[in-house]
């Protein structure tokens, strides 16, 4: 079910109650972004674990979200910008891929939701929120 609008957000969750385990929220665009805590909550009534592209989802009520470290990823860019600058081809700079990643999950949604979240699971995450 294709979710266009705001509006298009809880029929949705409606349409897969039962018919799924879980759900990833993919991207990180305006729709998604300023419904995140409106998700969380459709998520956490229809008993859906949640995994995120991006902490601040799982700050808002999501159960988990693994992606690359941002600020990292920006100070990486101003490295690019830096050579750049300093008269490197752009076309000659290697691409590179995210080094660092964050996993945080939020204890307060497994709880809500009965999940137990495995000891060792919780020792790799970067941040948990209690």
């Amino acid at each position: 079910m294709a979710i266009r609008r705001a509006e298009d957000i809880e029929p949705a969750f409606k349409a897969v109650k039962g018919r799924v385990d879980a759900i990833y929220v993919c991207g990180s665009e305006a729709l998604v972004n300023n419904n995140r805590v409106r998700i969380a909550t459709l998520a956490l009534g229809a008993r859906l674990p949640t995994l995120y592209p991006e902490k601040q989802y799982v700050k808002a009520g999501g159960l988990m979200s693994y992606a690359p470290n941002f600020p990292s990823l920006y100070r990486r860019a101003g490295d690019y910008v830096d050579k750049i600058l300093r008269g490197a081809k752009p076309g000659d700079i290697p691409v590179e891929q995210p080094t660092k990643f964050e996993l945080v999950v939020n204890l307060k949604t497994a709880n809500s939701l009965g999940l137990t979240v495995p000891p060792t699971l919780l020792a790799l995450a970067d941040e948990v929120i209690e």
